[in-house]
C-alpha cells in the first residue's frame, strides 16, 4: 500500500515562511517599533551623546540636546532587551542565576602570564562598571562572574592587551563586552563623525566575529548589557541589506559588531572609519586569524586607519588557540597577557563524549536509531533539540530531506542558505519547531543556542580544533551534554588527537579507538601531547619567539565542507 505524500519541496525552498507572512526581522536592529531600534538611553555623568547633525539620534530615541546641554527624553523608547521585567533592581546577593551552574565551574585550573596581571575579582560588585551597567548585569541574572569574567575582566579594566582561551559556553562574550561598555561610558568621548562628512560613522569600539549568525548573537547580547548606558552598538553583516544597515550607522554608533567582509564593503565604500578606535575584539580569534581571513583582518587592523597596538586595546578570545595562530595574533597585540581558562584547547568534561564505528553506508539508520532512541527517552516523547554536523552543503540537504521523509521534522543552515533562511532556520531550530538541525561549519562556532541536547558528527571534521568548537554547541554554562561522533576508515587521522582530546576530558576512550591512534601518524596540526595540548607554554615564555608567517594548511581540506569555495572566509561571512 502507497502513502500518498505532499510534493517535494527542494530543500534550499524548504522551511521559509509562508508568503503571506511578514519577513523575519533583521537583526540590524531595523524596523521594531517607532522606526527603528531606538536610541535613548540616558548617558552617565560626562557622557556625551552618540550625535550627527547637532547631536541628533532620530528615529524613537532621545538625543543632546547642545542648548541645554541635557539629555531629552527617549530613554522609555529605547527598545528593551529584557521583556518587561526591566524595573526590579535586587541585590547581586539576591538573585538565583537559573542559567549557569556555577558549582561546575569552581574546580576549573586558570593559568596567566605576563607582566603585572591584574588580580582576579569574585563578584561584579568589585568591579567598577558603572551603576547602568551593572543594573544590566542584575537583569541578566549574572549572580558572579565565571572564571574567564573572574580574570578577563580586571586585565581589561586595566587597559591590557589580552590574549584569551576558555572552554566553550563559559561566559567570553560578557568578558569583553563589560569592559569595552564600561571604557566608553567613563571615557566620556562621542562617536559622532569627524569633520569630514556626517555620513562616516567613527565607532569607538570594533568587535569581529566569523560568521553572520555569531554576530548577530553577539550585537544581541550586547544590546542588553549597554541598555540605558548610552552606548549605542550597531551590527553590520553580509547577506542583509546594506542600505538599512549604513542608516543605522549613520545614527551613531560606539560599538560596531561586524563580520570581515562586510566591514571591508563598509570601509571601501567610506562609510565607516576606524581612527577613533580604542578598543578591538576578536571573537573566535584562532578562526579569525586563520586560512581566508587573515589578509582581510590584516587590512582592516594594519592597512586602515585603525591605531596602532598600544594606542587602541586589542582583546582576543577563543576556545582553541594554536602555537601557529599565538604567534601570529601578537602582531595585533602590546605588552598583552596570556589567559588560560581550563584545559586549553580541550573540551569541558560536562560534556559526555562517544565515538561509534559506523561505516559510511550505515550513518543514516545508525542516525535514526539514535534519535527514535532520544524521542522514545524524552518527556511525553518529545524530540530534545538535536544538532548534526555533515562536512558539505549538499549532504546536509539531502540528509535533512532523509529526515523529514522518515517523520523527523527537521532543518539545515549552511552558506548556500540566504540570511533570512539561515535566520529563520536557526529560529526554528531553537523553539522547538524542527528539533533536528542539520549544519556544516557555519554553525560550529560561538553559537549559544540553549537545550541543544545532544550533538551528532554525522561526518567527523578533518581538526581537532574543529571537533571541540562543534561539540560545545552543548553542555554550555556549566550544564550537561552528549556528543556522539561516527567514526570509521576515512577519519583515521583523528584518532590520536580525538583519543587524547577524550583522555583530558575525563572520557572512556574505546579501545578500537586507542588501537586506531596507535597505528595512525597524526597529521593534523601539531598541538602537542595530552596535558600541553594547545602548544603554547614554550611559546609564552617567549612571546617573541618565532614570529613567521603561518603555514596555510587545511584550505584544500576545507573546500569540500564550504562545497569547493576558494575563498574560504567569504563562506563564512
Amino acid at each position: 500500500m502507497t502513502t500518498s505524500r505532499t510534493s517535494y519541496v527542494p530543500p534550499h525552498l524548504r522551511n521559509r515562511p509562508p508568503s503571506a507572512d511578514p519577513a523575519p526581522i533583521s537583526h540590524s536592529g531595523a524596523a521594531v517599533g517607532n522606526g527603528y531600534l531606538g536610541y535613548g538611553g540616558a548617558p552617565s555623568a560626562g557622557f556625551r551623546s552618540v550625535g550627527h547633525r547637532d547631536g541628533q539620534i532620530g528615529g524613537g530615541g532621545g538625543a543632546w540636546n547642545n542648548r541645554s546641554n541635557g539629555w531629552d527624553r527617549g530613554m522609555a523608547r529605547e527598545a528593551n532587551p529584557f521583556g518587561d521585567d526591566v524595573d526590579t533592581d535586587p541585590g547581586f546577593g539576591a538573585l538565583e542565576n537559573t542559567g549557569i551552574n556555577f558549582d561546575a565551574y569552581d574546580d576549573i585550573p586558570v593559568e596567566t602570564s605576563g607582566i603585572n596581571v591584574p588580580p582576579p575579582v569574585n563578584t561584579f560588585a568589585e568591579i567598577d562598571l558603572g551603576e547602568a551597567l551593572n543594573l544590566n548585569i542584575r537583569r541578566c541574572k549574572y549572580t558572579k562572574p565565571t572564571p574567564v569574567q573572574r580574570y578577563a575582566i580586571p586585565i581589561s579594566i586595566g587597559g591590557r592587551d589580552l590574549m584569551a582561551c576558555a572552554q566553550t559556553g563559559s561566559g567570553k562574550t560578557a568578558a569583553f563586552c563589560f569592559p569595552i561598555i564600561s571604557g566608553i561610558m567613563k571615557g566620556g568621548q562621542s562617536a559622532a563623525s569627524p569633520a569630514r562628512s556626517p555620513r562616516i560613522a567613527c565607532p569607538l569600539a570594533l568587535i569581529l566575529a566569523p560568521t553572520r549568525e555569531l554576530s548577530i548573537q553577539i550585537h544581541e547580547e550586547a544590546k542588553k548589557f549597554a541598555y540605558q548606558t548610552g552606548v549605542r552598538v550597531v551590527v553590520a553583516y553580509g547577506g542583509a541589506p546594506v542600505n538599512m544597515q549604513l542608516r543605522e550607522l549613520e545614527r551613531g554608533v560606539h560599538i560596531l559588531v561586524a563580520t570581515p567582509g562586510r566591514l571591508v564593503d563598509l570601509l571601501e565604500r567610506a562609510r565607516v572609519s576606524l581612527q577613533m578606535i580604542r578598543y578591538l575584539a576578536l571573537d573566535e580569534a584562532d578562526r579569525m586569524l586563520d586560512m581566508g581571513f587573515e589578509p582581510q583582518i590584516r587590512r582592516i587592523v594594519q592597512q586602515m586607519d585603525m591605531p596602532p597596538p598600544g594606542i587602541r586595546q586589542t582583546l582576543l578570545f577563543s576556545a582553541t588557540f594554536p602555537k601557529e595562530i599565538q604567534r601570529l595574533a601578537t602582531d595585533f597585540l602590546s605588552s598583552y597577557v596570556f589567559l588560560a581558562v581550563g584545559r586549553v584547547g580541550s573540551s569541558t568534561d560536562l560534556i559526555l563524549q562517544r565515538v561509534e564505528y559506523v561505516h559510511e553506508t550505515d550513518k543514516r539508520s545508525h542516525l535514526m536509531d539514535l534519535l527514535h532512541a532520544q524521542r522514545a527517552s524524552g518527556d511525553q516523547g518529545k524530540q530534545t533539540l538535536t544538532l548534526v554536523f555533515v562536512e558539505t552543503k549538499k549532504g546536509a540537504d539531502s540528509l535533512e530531506h532523509w529526515l523529514c521523509f522518515n517523520g523527523f521534522p527537521a532543518t539545515t543552515i549552511h552558506g548556500d542558505r540566504t540570511q533570512q533562511e539561515r535566520e529563520y532556520a536557526l529560529r526554528s531550530f531553537k523553539s522547538g519547531k524542527t528539533p533536528i538541525l542539520v549544519a556544516t561549519d557555519v554553525a560550529a562556532r560561538g553559537l549559544d543556542i540553549p537545550h541543544v541536547a545532544h550533538v551528532v558528527n554525522f561526518d567527523l571534521p578533518n581538526d581537532i580544533d574543529d571537533y571541540v568548537h562543534r561539540i560545545g554547541r552543548t553542555g554550555r554554562a556549566g550544564k550537561t551534554g552528549l556528543a556522539t561522533a561516527f567514526f570509521n576508515e576515512n577519519n583515521s587521522s583523528m584518532a590520536k588527537p580525538l583519543a587524547e582530546l577524550m583522555q583530558e576530558a575525563n572520557q572512556e576512550v574505546p579501545a578500537w579507538l586507542s588501537h586506531f591512534a596507535a597505528q595512525s601518524s597524526y597529521g593534523g596540526r601539531n598541538r602537542g601531547g595530552a596535558g600541553g595540548r594547545f602548544g603554547g607554554r614554550d611559546f609564552r615564555r617567549d612571546p617573541s619567539a618565532n614570529r613567521g608567517g603561518m603555514d596555510m594548511y587545511g584550505v584544500g581540506q576545507m573546500n569540500g565542507g564550504y562545497g569547493g569555495a576558494t575563498n574560504v572566509a567569504s563562506a563564512w561571512d
